[in-house]
């Protein structure tokens, strides 16, 4: 365990969200659903394993959407200022997914992978030193 405490939420601060839990996965996501919902290249996540240890509080509004293995993912923003904050997988309801620049202190996220870079633009550069995968990390 890190130590850390992993907190943020919505740019209005009507949903904020907790946890001293450490991330399993950290990583850049190039798919054209991040860069839509981004209006860039990429989403940025911190993925904890333990949806039950991540203190929500506040009303987020949710909308759905098929990854390319057919399973919904559960975007949540605030319905108020509009802010990704995090998501939710219906394969793996453990798991919760909070967007970087949705932390208080975005320092904290360590990215360690890309994913989808098959769906990147030459002018989102991401670090070249981070392995890398054309989809979604093997299970």
């Amino acid at each position: 365990m890190s130590g850390n405490i992993y907190k943020g939420g919505c740019a209005c601060g009507a949903i904020r969200y907790e946890t001293t839990s450490d991330p399993v996965f950290e990583n850049h996501c190039q798919c054209r659903d991040c860069q839509r919902r981004s209006g860039t290249g990429h989403g940025s996540y911190l993925t904890f394993p333990q949806r039950a240890e991540v203190r929500i509080t506040g009303e987020a509004s949710e909308w759905r959407v098929a990854a390319d293995s057919g399973n919904d993912k559960v975007h949540a923003f605030c319905p108020t200022c509009g802010t990704p904050v995090y998501l939710t997988f219906t394969a793996m309801p453990e798991l919760i997914a909070v967007h970087a620049t949705s932390l208080d202190d975005p320092s904290l996220f360590a990215p360690q992978a890309l994913t989808y870079s098959i769906r990147g633009h030459a002018w989102d550069a991401i670090d070249a030193g981070l392995q890398t995968f054309e989809r979604m990390v093997p299970a």
